[in-house]
């Protein structure tokens, strides 16, 4: 009998909610409600450098304001951080994982994909060494809902990859999964800039002996100079305020084809209609959408 299910929204406190992360964090709500399943959410804020004071908050507030209402307590990955370094300290002393202190610039010196160097050099723990994860030459396939079948050799595209930064930040790969398993995620719902991302996360649930979760990677709104809306471009931040136009623009731009008596009808029950209608195959499988009203 399969588990119930369980999703999840994850964002970053770099910046405020802009229409971008809207449109993950509807179609994760839309896609745990019409399967009657829990949907929670968490904040990953490991990043500290790149986290914005009241970023948090306002992400929240703004969940709310559009009727995005989660299961449980919110969940923060700074509150964690014994439990990601215990996971690696034990790969570190099994020899699963070692300490590399390469800089960036000589990882670009070999396309982008980490050589190996510092795999067998034996190096000490030190302040401005990063820990990196063994991988294999095995192929990791999955089946994504909307963009199909999915094949990468995480050795040949990224290398040994990193798991602990250089500068003592875990690393996003090795804290989401040792999340989603703590939280038993069976389903995750997110924008395609993360589908790449996907094999090198396999390989961790592979180690930690945990079954994956099944994925759905919707396609990224870009606007028509070809970026995507995101934080670093200062994507506008949402208006509460504008919450039943917005949220009829995201269900349209989710290809949800809401009629339009609902465009001016409360997000209550804008979002009562889409789980009822929620179809994610009406999205193209692609990695990219342009909303025509940017």
């Amino acid at each position: 009998m399969p588990s119930p299910y369980i999703g999840r929204f994850a964002p970053t406190p770099s910046g405020y909610l802009h229409f971008g992360s809207l449109l993950a964090a509807v179609a994760s709500y839309l896609d745990a409600r019409h399967h009657q399943g829990q949907w929670l959410v968490r904040v990953e804020d490991l990043d500290t450098p790149r986290n914005v004071p009241g970023a948090t908050d306002h992400i929240l507030h703004t969940l709310d304001a559009y009727g995005l209402h989660w299961d449980g307590e919110v969940v923060r990955q700074s509150d964690r951080l014994a439990l990601y370094q215990q996971v690696i300290d034990d790969w570190l002393e099994n020899g699963q994982a070692y300490h590399c202190d390469c800089s960036r610039q000589t990882i670009l010196n070999h396309g982008g994909v980490y050589p190996g160097i510092c795999r067998e050099r034996g190096l000490p723990a030190a302040a401005d060494h990063a820990v990196r994860l063994r991988v294999s030459d095995q192929t990791m396939v999955f089946q994504d809902r909307l963009q199909g079948a999915f094949r990468q050799q995480p050795a040949t595209t990224s290398g040994d990859f990193i798991i602990r930064r250089r500068d003592g930040i875990i690393a996003y790969q090795l804290a989401v999964v040792i999340d989603d398993i703590a939280q038993q995620v069976t389903d995750i719902v997110r924008g395609a800039d993360l589908l790449d991302s996907t094999p090198r996360q396999l390989c961790l649930y592979q180690l930690l002996q945990q079954p994956a979760p099944r994925y759905l990677h919707v396609p990224l709104v870009m606007r028509h100079d070809g970026e995507k809306l995101s934080k670093r471009l200062g994507s506008t931040p949402l208006e509460p305020r504008q919450a039943t136009a917005t949220l009829y623009r995201a269900l349209s731009v989710l290809a949800q084809n809401p009629p339009s008596q609902l465009s001016t009808a409360p997000i209550s029950e804008q979002l009562d209609w889409a789980v009822a209608h929620w179809q994610p195959d009406r999205l193209p499988a692609k990695r990219h959408i342009l909303d025509p009203t940017i």
